[in-house]
């Protein structure tokens, strides 16, 4: 049976580790307010490879311990306000990474394995700022380093999709990246569209494009609950919203008074 979003929100303890999805692949807007409330704190945000409206606002929230992520940012509606403030002000940690090496950690956590190699990054400063990344020689070719990228094993996985079934099957379609974070994470909060009667499995249709519900730990009716973000296949993104809250947290009080609203889709 689904549950609320205080319940899921309940779930989440200080100091975890959360996976959370770029901005076109799903994002639950409707956990955000909920986690705020909840008030866990101290959390280490794995950006799925990156980040934007729901990491800013767990920002500005002072909820953030530390960011893992190639990029934040509001898309069409520039910087991420509260992250650019927080870096400046050195509040939180930032760990470099790229999108590759984002979807190698989390693909070692599926597999099971300590880290997968990559050629990607050799050359490149980003290994610099990342002293838990190594540079090793290929044991079966003289003179060709490769990086190794430990695994990502986040605690909690969260996103929203467009419809889970009674048993807890949760349908994602073509975001393969939803069903990587669910596989690397100890647990998966899903807030979904609607729930539907019929097995999302035993349907020809939908069964390829379908999480089982053997890596989802809670689901949540949450009906436009990506918003202002879009959701394919349901409705598009809001960036006239995205551009209002863009303005307003420029600052930390423009911050206070947008997330004490009432805002609705």
């Amino acid at each position: 049976m689904p549950e609320d979003l205080r319940a899921l929100a309940s779930r989440i303890r200080p100091g975890m580790s959360l996976a959370l999805p770029v901005d076109y692949a799903g994002v639950s807007m409707a956990m955000t307010r909920p986690l705020i409330d909840h008030g866990a704190d101290g959390l280490h945000l794995v950006c799925v490879p990156t980040g934007g409206l729901q990491v800013d606002q767990l920002i500005g929230a002072g909820l953030v311990r530390k960011v893992e992520t190639s990029a934040v940012s509001l898309g069409e509606a520039g910087g991420a306000p509260r992250f650019n403030q927080a870096v400046r002000e050195g509040s939180i940690q930032i760990l470099d990474a790229t999108c590759p090496a984002i979807h190698a950690g989390l693909m070692a956590a599926q597999k099971g394995v300590p880290f997968l190699p990559m050629r990607g990054l050799i050359g490149s400063d980003v290994l610099e700022n990342r002293p838990d990344w190594r540079v090793i020689d290929n044991p079966f070719a003289a003179g060709d380093p490769l990086a190794l990228i430990p695994a990502i094993r986040p605690d909690v996985a969260i996103f929203h999709a467009p419809m889970a079934d009674r048993e807890g099957n949760v349908w994602i379609g073509r975001r393969r990246e939803l069903a990587a974070m669910a596989y690397a994470a100890s647990e998966t909060l899903v807030t979904v569209e609607r729930i539907v009667d019929r097995s999302l499995l035993a349907d020809e249709l939908t069964a390829a494009g379908t999480l089982p519900a053997l890596y989802v730990t809670a689901v949540a009716l949450a009906p436009r609950g990506a918003w202002p973000y879009g959701l394919w296949g349901e409705y598009a993104t809001d960036t006239a919203e995205l551009m209002r809250y863009a303005a307003a947290a420029r600052t930390a009080e423009g911050f206070a008074d947008y997330m004490t609203q009432e805002v609705s889709a």
